[in-house]
């Protein structure tokens, strides 16, 4: 599973561990297009992370996920801030 989550997430990383697709530069922050694709690859990462920390707990290894926490944590958050900014926009998108 570990390596699968890896592959996976090697295809929505920014090339810097720890690094989720949510992350973005200070110089590209308000320039990038919310799209439904974009929202869609991260709930398609958050799915993998939630997996792979789940599967690190069930084997006692909970403190090997903790990277996985983090990402997963920068996602939710960016996609709160997302929502937030604008709701009727986002809701439409996803109907």
């Amino acid at each position: 599973m570990q390596a699968e989550v890896r592959s996976f997430l090697s295809r929505f990383s920014t090339g810097r561990p720890g690094m989720s697709v949510a992350f973005v530069p200070d110089w590209l922050r308000g320039k990038a297009e919310v799209n439904q694709e974009t929202i869609q690859r991260l709930l398609e990462e958050n799915d993998q992370l939630i997996r792979c920390i789940v599967e690190y707990q069930n084997k006692g290894r909970a403190h090997e996920c903790v990277q996985y926490q983090h990402v997963l944590h920068r996602n939710l958050i960016y996609l709160a801030t997302i929502a937030d900014a604008s709701p009727t926009s986002i809701s439409k998108a996803m109907e």
